[in-house]
């Protein structure tokens, strides 16, 4: 799976550093017995303060012991990691994945996206739209650890005309083994026949609105478990139920859809979006806002001109985000200044929104939804971090929606997104204070940058996979 002179290459350092203390580094993609990481400062993912030093141990996949380093009585393992002066927190969970093969016709390898997420911390993600049989082949492998892969939530699309039609599809999904599903804009009987079945089943599920004609009032009637993105919940607060929409638009024309997707949040009305919140927090529906895909809308200049683009974007992905209202989210063949200025508009009132909707007790997490709108894999989720802090979110509940509320969202809050012990070993050793600067996590931060990122108890360099990663996006062109 990897070259061996590689490996060595990369590792090699860190093996004649642990020589020099009696240590036996990891080695890069394979699961020792055992795994210690010494005199690490932790961020739990619970939004408590920062404690530490602690020694960490890791026993095949879990976490089995966090304790101070004791002189005389250090934690024995097979390996170890020394963290002195680095920062230790639970592997990121993204729950807005796309995992692509191709972007504009143009053939585009798995692993550039797997490698990606993984080289930016993010060890768990909730596939919301992929080949639905690809991606089953893609999980079992990462779970078999014969892939270099986070773990895979799959949530396939559901797509139905009536409510029986609804109702078996969800069925099928849970035989084929699904672990939930995702639908887009549907007619109200369809979205009661998704729901009322994934009751049933004990499905979980994601919901990505549209102008259409159901909103988040119908989330909240029949149990949605997240909202995607933020359509449905200003609609559901339009004081005339509709917006104010020009005769000449036309929702499936793109560049229609978004300019006036930018005017949304600021004909709704702030008293009725407070009820819909309220109803939101009491019905039990989470928020995955997915500020960074939206980005570009408010400054397309800075959107096409990324730092990292020039070692790590793939050509197809490139070829794809070209404008070229064909291609989903590439939209901008025209886009004027009053376009930026209604969407950052837009950006203040929708940020201010999920703010009101955390503080009233509603539960917020994290997803990127890249491969659309000039966001690559990993940098567009490192990027929804920021983008929660510019929202008025302190940085230990940014990580808090990264990690511990993502992992309540997928109904995994017993063994994912906690460094703690008893939990499963998804973790990420971090060179720098990412509370003090998100920045620090992306692959190209100088003299930063994730060190280790740790799936399931499987080890991966970080600066490994950005190399492979380099390569990989390198060798089209």
């Amino acid at each position: 799976m990897y070259n061996s002179k590689e490996v060595i290459r990369y590792c090699l350092p860190f093996l004649a550093s642990a020589c020099a203390f009696g240590q036996v580094s990891p080695v890069h993609g394979q699961r020792p017995a055992s795994l210690v990481i010494r005199n690490a400062l932790i961020v739990e993912g619970n939004a408590t303060p920062v404690t530490g030093p602690r020694d960490i141990l890791i026993e095949g996949n879990r976490i089995t012991r966090i304790a101070p380093p004791a002189a005389g009585r250090r934690l024995a393992a097979a390996a170890e990691i020394d963290a002195r002066g680095k920062w230790v927190l639970p592997g990121l969970i993204n729950l807005h994945g796309h995992i692509q093969d191709e972007r504009a016709g143009i053939s585009m390898p798995f692993d550039y996206c797997l490698k990606l997420w993984l080289a930016c911390g993010i060890t768990t993600v909730r596939d919301v739209g992929s080949d639905f049989q690809k991606t089953k082949v893609l999980r079992s492998r990462g779970e078999a650890g014969e892939l270099a892969a986070p773990r895979i939530f799959l949530y396939p699309m559901a797509r139905a005309s009536t409510y029986d039609e609804a109702r078996q599809a969800i069925r099928k999904f849970s035989q084929d083994g699904a672990d939930g599903f995702k639908f887009l804009d549907s007619t109200r009987d369809v979205e009661q026949g998704y729901l009322e079945e994934a009751r049933e089943l004990k499905m979980r599920s994601a919901h990505h609105a549209g102008v259409a004609e159901t909103n988040a009032w119908d989330d909240i009637r029949w149990g949605t478990t997240s909202i995607e993105h933020w359509y449905g919940i200003p609609d559901a607060a339009l004081p005339d139920g509709v917006q104010g929409f020009p005769p000449s638009y036309n929702y499936s024309n793109e560049l229609d859809r978004f300019r006036y997707a930018g005017r949304l949040w600021r004909e709704a009305d702030p008293a009725k979006l407070d009820q819909v919140l309220d109803a939101m927090v009491k019905a039990g529906v989470a928020w995955d806002p997915t500020f960074s895909i939206y980005e570009a809308a408010r400054d397309i200049d800075k959107a096409q001109n990324q730092p990292y683009f020039r070692e790590y974007l793939h050509p197809a992905l490139a070829e794809f985000f070209k404008p070229n209202l064909a291609n989903h989210g590439s939209f901008f063949v025209e886009w004027t200044t009053a376009d930026e200025v209604f969407w950052k508009e837009n950006y203040r009132i929708w940020m201010k929104a999920v703010r009101d909707f955390e503080r009233k007790g509603g539960l917020v997490g994290t997803g990127e939804d890249a491969g659309f709108i000039y966001r690559i894999y990993g940098f567009g989720y490192l990027r929804e971090l920021e983008l929660h802090q510019e929202a008025g979110f302190p940085p230990l509940k940014v990580v808090q929606h990264a990690t511990a509320n993502g992992a309540r969202i997928l109904g995994k809050e017993k063994e994912l997104g906690r460094v703690r012990t008893g939990w499963l070993a998804d973790l990420i050793v971090v060179n720098g204070n990412p509370l003090e600067n998100f920045k620090v996590l992306y692959p190209h931060t100088p003299n930063a940058g994730i060190e280790w990122t740790i799936k399931d108890g499987i080890p991966y360099h970080a600066p490994t996979l950005a190399a492979d990663v380099r390569r990989i996006a390198a060798r089209p062109r």
